[in-house]
């Protein structure tokens, strides 16, 4: 048996020893890569007489093409083999129905925001908005909330770094140092400096407190600012909104109460209480045992509001209130932790598909 008869027997019985396509791929090289025996043999042929040259070359071609040929047919038949064996593994039944498909949902207080301002859009109310980043100007002094007032200090607001000191007396002129807004209340009187009464308006936005973080508070929240100015405009509009509004979102008729309280930026200011909606008024550990929930702060806007705003205070009046939105939604859909809205757990997002 000749030499190259050798390595043809040897290559075949290497290739019957072969389970996987790894190892065809390693007597692949072995006989026919660039440092293979078949190549290593095609060198040889440099040395040889040009008479045996050309029948050397001739069956060495033969081989080459012979153990290439048993090459693949051992791959095919590894992967036949895989293939039936997938099959069998992997059986699939062409008449089940396809899975359901994974869909995503709308937050609960994006939801809540959609359906806040379709019920004040149909009531005649515009929705406005402005910026997050706001300055002293627009979120304190602007609003008739003085430099000593609680909400200032470090606990209540997040200051941005200032590239330079700010001097002076904090005016329109000179807006003073930037804050994360801590209401939106400051969307107010950028509408009225571009807008002229009747003013009928919602600003839903986020809002930011430096505050410590539990099951009803958070660092980040989003807050409802409504505000109504006209001329001849009372606390019983204010009371007739509200009802409307409230007996529209909750789907059921709601009572409210006012009492009397403090805001800066309003004159009266009242906080308003709504009948307990999980026991009906009836009293129960909800409400404890009252029958009433308090909901948010109002009032009559305050005449330095206008003034800032460029109002005559002589002239208009008109009221304006804040809720929280999460609130609202933590109400309607009997959640007892504001922290979950911000969890981003599936888990609690799917049940308001």
């Amino acid at each position: 048996m000749s030499k190259l008869d050798e390595l043809k027997k040897e290559a075949e019985n290497a290739l019957k020893k072969t389970s996987n396509l790894t190892e065809i791929d390693d007597i692949r090289r072995a006989y026919l890569g660039r440092k293979g025996k078949l190549t290593q043999e095609l060198r040889s042929l440099k040395d040889m007489a040009e008479k045996d040259r050309k029948k050397y070359g001739n069956a060495l071609n033969k081989i080459k093409e012979d153990i290439g040929s048993m090459l693949e047919e051992y791959s095919s038949k590894i992967r036949e083999e895989q293939y039936r064996n997938r099959i069998i593994n992997e059986w699939l039944d062409v008449t089940r129905p396809l899975p359901k498909k994974l869909r995503g949902s709308v937050h609960p207080i994006t939801k809540t925001i959609a359906e806040i301002e379709d019920i004040f859009s149909a009531m005649g109310f515009e929705t406005a908005e402005g910026p997050q980043i706001e300055n002293e100007w627009y979120n304190f002094e602007a609003l008739n909330i003085p430099e000593d007032h609680p909400a200032r200090d470090l606990w209540d607001t997040f200051w941005m770094k200032q590239d330079k000191e700010v001097k002076g007396p904090v005016t329109k002129q000179n807006p003073g140092r930037m804050l994360l807004r801590t209401h939106t209340s400051p969307v107010q009187i950028r509408y009225m400096q571009k807008n002229n009464p009747p003013i009928r308006i919602i600003a839903p936005g986020q809002v930011f407190r430096y505050e410590a973080t539990d099951a009803s508070h958070e660092i980040q929240f989003r807050q409802l600012e409504g505000l109504m100015v006209d001329k001849d405009i009372s606390i019983a509009n204010f009371r007739a909104v509200m009802k409307e509004f409230l007996s529209r979102y909750f789907k059921k008729d709601i009572s409210i109460r006012l009492r009397p309280s403090f805001f800066p930026f309003v004159e009266p200011g009242f906080e308003v209480d709504i009948n307990c909606i999980n026991c009906d008024a009836k009293g129960c550990s909800v409400c404890s045992q009252t029958g009433w929930l308090e909901l948010m702060g109002a009032g009559m806007v305050h005449p330095r509001v206008f003034e800032a705003a460029g109002y005559n205070p002589d002239e208009y009046a008109g009221f304006a209130f804040g809720v929280g939105i999460d609130r609202l939604a933590m109400m309607k859909y009997k959640i007892d932790d504001v922290r979950l809205f911000n969890a981003g757990d599936i888990r609690f997002l799917e049940q308001f598909k």
